[in-house]
């Protein structure tokens, strides 16, 4: 039996579509935001605060290993509805939440650990939906989007270890838009251009001293039509540290508008 830490995106929907393929027994922690995971019988909808309902659930299905899939929105704490245990761990959460997104899972993490249950990768049932170093596409990166590529790259390594930017957008060796708490489509929107069209790069990498097991950064279809409105010329994620979805139509989209799509 293996729990599914669930929120928001379709990377969820890949995950649970693989687990029924192959027949595994799983239940599902509905940390999505307006429950769409309810439908399933093995779903439980929790709020974040319950982490003794949580860690009881998970024990009493002997679930001694989980796996996070999805975007969970940092809640608004005033908000929570707490459990006993959700009382005692709460101010943990609380303090991890001024270092970043990236500190709270770390901390819920280390909550489950102690209570001795394993946190899986992401993608240990879809390894398909990262992609190694290379180019997927027709057109192939030139000298200025290589180097538009080195000077976003840069631009990430240089945030401090828990910022919460996952991707940034360099278009003429100008950084344009780096990614805030509204996510990879509020940072496109910014850097829209009536002047520039098929000029620019976005690149999504891993937090600083992420855990790769959790909270990789996704693409899909959606981040290429919003790229394509913002008049960049191509999408860059790391060698296996990334979500992928919707390859073959990422892919098609590419081509047809002449944009690329490079591993690094």
């Amino acid at each position: 039996m293996i729990g599914l830490i669930l929120g928001d995106t379709n990377f969820p929907n890949e995950v649970l579509k693989t687990i029924r393929k192959k027949k595994l027994n799983y239940l599902i922690i509905d940390l999505s935001k307006n429950k769409k995971f309810r439908k399933d019988k093995k779903s439980f909808s929790i709020s974040i605060g319950q982490f003794g309902k949580i860690i009881s659930i998970l024990k009493n299905n002997n679930c001694k290993k989980v796996l996070f899939a999805g975007k969970v929105n940092k809640p608004q704490f005033s908000k929570l509805r707490l459990d006993l245990k959700g009382i005692y761990y709460i101010p943990r959460i609380i303090k991890a939440s001024k270092l970043g997104d990236a500190a709270v899972l770390k901390e819920i993490i280390k909550i489950l650990s102690q209570n001795k249950i394993k946190t899986e990768n992401s993608l240990k049932f879809n390894p398909e939906l990262t992609l190694k170093k290379g180019n997927y596409s027709k057109v192939k990166p030139n000298k200025e989007d290589q180097f538009d590529i080195k000077k976003a790259i840069k631009i990430l390594n240089n945030l401090r270890q828990y910022n919460f930017s996952q991707g940034v957008v360099v278009r003429n060796g100008k950084v344009i838009a780096i990614e805030g708490r509204g996510g990879t489509k509020k940072m496109l929107e910014k850097s829209r251009s009536k002047k520039f069209r098929n000029q620019g790069v976005i690149v999504k990498f891993p937090k600083k001293k992420q855990d790769l097991r959790i909270d990789l950064p996704t693409i899909g279809l959606e981040t290429f039509i919003q790229s394509k409105k913002a008049g960049l010329k191509g999408v860059v994620v790391k060698n296996r540290q990334h979500v992928f979805l919707d390859r073959k139509k990422c892919v098609q989209f590419a081509n047809k508008n002449k944009m690329f799509i490079s591993v690094k």
